[in-house]
């Protein structure tokens, strides 16, 4: 009997209830969802050794009897299976633990294929000899899954061993017709690529490394191709004509700053003002590194909008951040006539009911805050133009509930947190990308160290001089409590806090975390930015906080815990002054991928650069040190080693969108088989 790939995987034998329950954890409820749960990894075990031939420390597989059936023993509650197995060339012994059902489930002299990890051990009545703890095994057959070929490897549960998915994989795949091609047919015609039901196959069970190379790239390259086409199709739908083309000129406010644009603001800020002036509402992301400037394109951007008649809103994460913007704004604007207005949810009744009737009336003009601008009490008058600053902490809803607050709005997105372009193009897929990557003339390199926590006293001696030349620090920690998400070695603020201040003494060190109350957390920034309190000990709040320009060093401890863009953002919080600043991270772990990011980190300021390691060492899920913001996560393909894929992807699918089809290309071909080579994808 045919499966259909509707079905659910109760249609499958041997899947009730509660094993389909187990499937549901992992994602899996249809049959098509089983065949498109494809392998994270391969296990070559297409070579076979004899036990003679066997090295101690090394994964590998072989092919022997079983001499009798397992004996079964107790330590405390823990049972221990033991076996011997053989070959014509020797003998090797066997131990698994707590899994007693094996005395039934291994026959003895039945031959099996087992693979595992031996070691030399010595056995009392059977000398020195190999032995192989818990081995996967197989009984002997010509269509062994887990043993004798390339092997998959994939998600799952500890109650759905690899062996019974393997097998429940290729039960579906036996069941199922031919895997239909749909809207591809012309397309897998055109570029020579592998059929969706060959492909789908070998990527399972693939017979050579040739036969996975050409289903893997078949099913990366649909993968992406279809996510390209779905956000060149969004990105047209939000391409809506404007009723008001915005004409103004910024200059007045450009001739007001007191600092010369940078050739990157300047270009980014041409790219704004082409936006406003197109007749299309804009969807534009203005990305730039800690301190290389965004404010001023958004600073543009409103005066734009304002001068043409329309009302501007600027909305920040964080009530620390808006007040910051708010601050910037009405230096700049007070000048112009044009006063700037706040909206946080913590404003005195008062100072709010002002602000909601300014911006109702359309007396505001320029109007700054945290997400309370979203708020249903909360009526524009004519907002034309709204910015989200940090985007990557809002929500998308988010920043299409600020753009419903209008009639033709403008939208600019804004975030300090460099992004290697690719992964932009996915993360904001529907904007324009504006990147300011140059820095302004003055801002000194902040000097970074990595060391152990052997150093901790003289990295404390240290903060301790540079607070009696008047400067300041910051201190961040990972948890804030002790022994918080269940690792005794994290540092957390509390703690750390009562064994520095002492140390710090007479100077004012003060603790800050998500914790608090808005309120005493704004009281700590502002004294901190007065420079009434010396030194900070912090979570990562302080990421995207106030302009400190006093602040010179920044402490980081367990700095293993942070992925490069977020201590990349953390070193920004220094260096914006005169004085030289300074970023050590102390960290313990001896880990590879660790220290190699950690060492980026002391070679480079560049947040691009680094943005790329990021993505490299981490991948995309974790980009922003979890998996969140709306980063897809893909079944096959891999942002970072399948690049050039992706760039041909976006190619083709612009092409098939202007094409309405699928032209015949052999050249994309070619470039796809180059591009798979020079990624140096194998098995």
């Amino acid at each position: 009997m045919h499966l259909k790939l509707s079905d659910p995987m109760t249609a499958l034998h041997s899947v009730g209830e509660a094993r389909a329950a187990l499937f549901h954890k992992i994602g899996i409820f249809t049959v098509q969802d089983l065949l498109g749960h494809f392998p994270r990894d391969y296990d070559d075990r297409s070579l076979v050794k004899k036990i003679s031939e066997l090295v101690p420390g090394i994964p590998q597989t072989f092919r022997g009897c079983i001499s009798g059936a397992p004996e079964i023993s107790f330590s405390g509650k823990r049972s221990i299976a033991k076996a011997f197995v053989k070959d014509e060339t020797g003998t090797l012994s066997l131990v698994w633990f707590n899994q007693p059902y094996l005395k039934g489930s291994l026959k003895a002299s039945q031959e099996y294929v087992f693979t595992g990890t031996p070691t030399l051990k010595s056995l009392k009545g059977h000398g020195r000899m190999l032995e192989m703890a818990s081995p996967d095994f197989e009984a002997f057959s010509e269509n062994m899954l887990s043993a004798g070929r390339i092997v998959p490897i994939y998600k799952s549960t500890y109650k759905l061993s690899q062996k019974l998915l393997r097998g429940f994989i290729k039960a579906a795949l036996e069941r199922c017709g031919p895997l239909a091609d749909d809207l591809w047919k012309c397309a897998v015609i055109s570029l020579g690529l592998l059929s969706r039901d060959e492909a789908v196959r070998n990527i399972h069970f693939p017979q050579s490394e040739e036969a996975f190379m050409k289903a893997r790239l078949r099913l990366v390259f649909e993968e992406l191709f279809f996510m390209q086409l779905a956000l060149l199709s969004l990105k047209d739908g939000l391409k809506k004509p404007s009723s008001f083309i915005m004409s103004a000129s910024p200059e007045k406010l450009l001739a007001s700053l007191p600092f010369e644009l940078t050739g990157a603001q300047a270009r980014a800020i041409d790219e704004i003002r082409s936006d406003l002036n197109s007749g299309s509402l804009m969807n534009r992301l203005v990305q730039g590194d800690v301190g290389s400037g965004k404010t001023a394109a958004a600073m543009a951007a409103s005066f734009i909008a304002i001068e043409s008649g329309r009302q501007a809103a600027i909305m920040a994460p964080t009530e620390t951040l808006a007040r910051q913007h708010h601050e910037s704004f009405s230096k700049a604007f007070e000048p112009l006539g044009i006063e700037t207005f706040f909206l946080a949810g913590s404003q005195a009744a008062a100072e709010k009911r002002r602000s909601l009737d300014a911006i109702r009336s359309g007396e505001a003009q320029m109007i700054v805050g945290t997400h309370a601008l979203i708020q249903r009490d909360v009526f524009y008058r004519n907002l034309g133009l709204v910015i989200t600053d940090e985007q990557h902490r809002f929500g998308v809803n988010q920043r299409f509930n600020l753009q419903q607050k209008g009639e033709s709005v403008h939208t600019l997105v804004m975030t300090a947190t460099p992004i290697p372009r690719t992964l932009a193009l996915i993360l904001y897929g529907d904007l324009d990308i504006s990147i300011i990557d140059e820095m302004p003339p003055g801002r000194q390199p902040v000097d970074t160290f990595h060391v152990t926590s052997a150093y901790r006293q003289r990295i404390w001696a240290f903060i301790k001089k540079e607070l009696e030349k008047g400067n300041q620090a910051y201190i961040v920690c990972p948890a804030i409590e002790e022994g918080e998400k269940g690792c005794a070695t994290l540092q957390s603020v509390e703690k750390y806090y009562e064994d520095l201040k002492l140390f710090l003494h007479p100077f004012t060190l003060r603790r800050l975390h998500g914790k608090l109350k808005q309120t005493e957390k704004d009281e700590i920034m502002g004294g901190f930015k007065s420079n009434r309190i010396h030194a900070i000990v912090a979570t990562t709040v302080i990421e995207v906080g106030i302009n400190v320009p006093n602040a010179t060093i920044m402490l980081v401890e367990n700095a293993e815990r942070f992925g490069l863009a977020q201590l990349h953002q953390l070193r920004g919080r220094v260096g914006r002054g005169k004085d030289k600043s300074y970023c050590v991270m102390i960290s313990d772990a001896a880990g590879k991928a660790s220290k190699e990011r950690l060492d980026a980190m002391t070679k480079s300021n560049d947040g691009f650069y680094l943005s790329e390691m990021d993505l490299k060492l981490r991948g995309p899920g974790d980009f922003f040190g979890a998996s969140q913001h709306g980063i897809p996560e893909f079944k096959i393909a891999n942002l970072y080693q399948d690049l050039d894929i992706l760039k041909l992807a976006q190619e083709f699918a612009i092409k098939a969108k202007e094409e309405g089809g699928f032209g015949a290309d052999g050249q994309i071909l070619r470039l796809l088989e180059s591009s798979v080579a020079d990624a140096g994808i194998v098995l």
